[in-house]
């Protein structure tokens, strides 16, 4: 925009995010809305942000060595988003945040995920157990695994490709889960 102050440009987008966020709140399904017959596959992302110093020790992600809060995303077999948890801290592991959200009271026994959801009832690879390699038929599982759950991962890539999902959000913290929100309404409505 020409000829428009930086401050008006944020005063802008600080009325539009919640408005928007709320308008397009119908958009974005809840995991009471996902179907329980079929297979979802679920992996984690971290939404980076700014590194501001009253919140790093729990924004702050050590796999990642940055500032961010922790999405859940689940899709549908052919790659379609179905469901994003809302955001948790950036310093808290997958599982943490499954079994915080309540999602794993549902029947996820056909949910596809990583090794990061072994022992959560979720269909995994299998691990190298100790002292020895995995035999043929088990790479071959892993292999078809890894096949299909790529697809979260080509959802999560696609997400990411809104500006504001994948480069430190600098905005006051507070507004960063409705900013969040808005972006996952816009997707939702968007693949509609």
């Amino acid at each position: 925009m020409f000829g428009v102050s930086q401050s008006t440009i944020s005063r802008a987008i600080t009325a539009m995010t919640p408005l928007l966020a709320k308008l397009l709140a119908e958009c974005v399904p809840t995991v009471d809305e996902l179907d329980s017959r079929s297979t979802y596959v679920v992996d984690g992302t971290l939404l980076p942000c700014w590194s501001w110093v009253s919140r790093e020790k729990t924004l702050y992600s050590g796999k990642h060595r940055t500032t961010g809060l922790n999405v859940q995303v689940a899709c549908t077999l052919d790659g379609r988003l179905a469901w994003v948890l809302d955001p948790l801290p950036g310093n808290w592991h997958d599982t943490r945040c499954l079994t915080e959200s309540g999602v794993l009271d549902r029947d996820v026994s056909q949910w596809m995920g990583d090794k990061a959801y072994v022992g959560m009832g979720i269909l995994t690879p299998i691990r190298t157990p100790a002292r020895r390699e995995l035999v043929k038929w088990e790479r071959n599982l892993n292999y078809e695994h890894n096949a299909i759950r790529v697809r979260v991962e080509h959802v999560i890539a696609n997400l990411k490709t809104w500006r504001i999902l994948h480069t430190d959000y600098r905005r006051p913290f507070t507004t960063f889960a409705t900013t969040i929100t808005a972006a996952l309404g816009l997707q939702f409505y968007r693949q509609a």
